[in-house]
């Protein structure tokens, strides 16, 4: 630690310990990833990942009132491919769309927390990290939104007009943002 911190700032050095704790998930994930297209017996390996996946959709849709009607993660065959799990919403509208179905890269925090929480100090990697590591490995697999969550994901096409105008506002004319003057 001390020669990293020779060289770059703290922050720098404390991310390359993430990497290099997440290292073996990643590998473990494209594995995964591998064999899982081989053939669906393997699903029981990312099936954590896709429980994750879809507790995302359900619970940022139950926040923003998407009101979430069914909760499945049973794989089912659909044409070529195979549906891991799914959710389904009863007032999915244009303010709560992007969020809910864009959830799942809230994912991705899990792994990084859990890294984060195992390198605060000295750490070397153990039994217990070996179990992490298997349980991290499906997050990287299934954090990425599917192309269904992407097309529901325009419903909100509205904040494609309001983020930039109100960032425009912003950096135009930063007194109309100033709350509290001093």
């Amino acid at each position: 630690m001390q020669a990293c911190l020779s060289l770059l700032p703290a922050w720098a050095c404390g991310l390359g310990e993430l990497a290099l704790y997440l290292t073996p998930s990643l590998a473990l994930a494209f594995l995964l990833w591998i064999v899982t297209a081989a053939h669906p017996l393997f699903f029981v390996f990312s099936a954590v990942g896709t429980l994750c996946h879809e507790l995302a959709h359900f619970s940022v849709g139950l926040l923003l009132g998407a009101e979430p009607t069914n909760f499945s993660i049973v794989p089912r065959r659909t044409g070529r491919t195979w549906e891991l799990g799914s959710v389904t919403f009863a007032n999915l509208r244009w303010y709560n769309a992007a969020p809910a179905a864009l959830a799942p890269l809230l994912v991705l925090l899990l792994p990084l927390a859990v890294a984060w929480w195992r390198t605060r100090g000295p750490w070397h990697f153990g039994p217990a990290d070996l179990a992490l590591t298997l349980l991290l490995a499906p997050q990287f697999i299934s954090f990425w939104p599917s192309p269904i969550d992407w097309r529901l994901a325009l419903r909100s096409w509205p904040y494609l007009i309001i983020v930039p105008l109100g960032g425009a506002m912003a950096w135009l004319q930063p007194s109309l943002f100033r709350f509290v003057t001093t």
